[in-house]
């Protein structure tokens, strides 16, 4: 009695594990990973910062001489003053406004490209393909920093500068990968029966085939957040950059000469700061491969 209870108890587990969708699979998966629940927690608190500096409530005075030229860190000074006596705390909150809105842009511009590009090679083929594979081929055997820097010349310095340069020179990776998986799935039963129904190319396309590559999207979304922050923070050192508001890369730069003097506080601040968000994306980006891989599922 008490096996045929225990059987009757697996197999109630089994059928609940399997009635579950990806998206509720993931979810748990990330709550029981106490890292990523870390990563979380740390990636909400930036996006709090970010959103407090862009609303003015926090470092809105930013540019505000507090104290002597290059005052070092003290109970007075949190991380010290920069060579016009600006706090370099507030300088590093705003910074993380940038970096946030950098990140955020430049995704959306790589994933809308990548996905567009690699969904429409993958699913048509042909001619179609060949030309897009060309090109993507062909942009990604140009040195990645050399061809954000060319791009960043083009458009000049700036904000938007920046959002656009990085946006157009990051969406090759994903467009190979989201092409490779609409070809696995576009002769499969579901899209067959989608178009026996009456189902146009570009209704199988997007709104069958697209929400079922959906977590690979994300995945991509989040390792390219960080990869964002760290090339805008390259530009902003180069000089192509941020222009008229502090950003890490912009910090960094100005501790170039300051080191020489012994001044390290600004140069600790920016890059402890983007240390900490850039671990936090990288641990959310594996967490979340981890768990949105469908081959992955059911073995945690």
């Amino acid at each position: 009695m008490e096996q045929v209870e225990t059987m009757q108890t697996v197999v109630a587990k089994v059928d609940n594990h399997k009635s579950k969708s990806l998206w509720q699979h993931a979810f748990e998966t990330l709550m029981k990973d106490r890292y990523a629940v870390a990563a979380i927690t740390v990636i909400g608190i930036y996006a709090l910062i970010a959103l407090l500096t862009g609303l003015g409530l926090i470092a809105a005075d930013w540019s505000k001489e507090i104290g002597p030229s290059y005052a070092p860190p003290s109970a007075d000074y949190i991380f010290g003053t920069d060579i016009f006596g600006r706090s370099v705390v507030a300088k590093t909150l705003k910074g993380a406004e940038v970096a946030l809105s950098v990140g955020i842009v430049t995704a959306m511009i790589a994933v809308t490209i990548g996905v567009f590009l690699g969904a429409i090679a993958g699913y048509f083929g042909g001619k179609i393909d060949e030309v897009i594979v060309w090109f993507y081929t062909t942009f990604s055997s140009i040195p990645y920093i050399m061809l954000i820097v060319a791009i960043s010349f083009i458009l000049g310095k700036g904000l938007v500068a920046v959002y656009l340069a990085l946006g157009l020179t990051s969406w090759e990776n994903l467009c190979r990968v989201i092409r490779a998986e609409v070809m696995r799935h576009k002769d499969r039963e579901y899209v067959q029966a989608a178009k026996a129904i009456g189902g146009g190319d570009m209704r199988r396309l997007f709104k069958h085939i697209i929400p079922n590559v959906l977590h690979l999207v994300i995945i991509n979304f989040s390792l390219q957040f960080q990869t964002a922050i760290k090339s805008e923070v390259i530009l902003s050192y180069l000089g192509l950059g941020v222009q008229g508001r502090p950003s890490w890369g912009t910090m960094i730069d100005d501790a170039k000469l300051e080191l020489a003097r012994g001044v390290w506080w600004q140069l600790a601040a920016a890059t402890a700061a983007m240390f900490v968000i850039v671990l936090a994306f990288n641990i959310l980006g594996d967490a979340l491969r981890d768990a949105l891989d469908p081959k992955l599922k059911g073995k945690s």
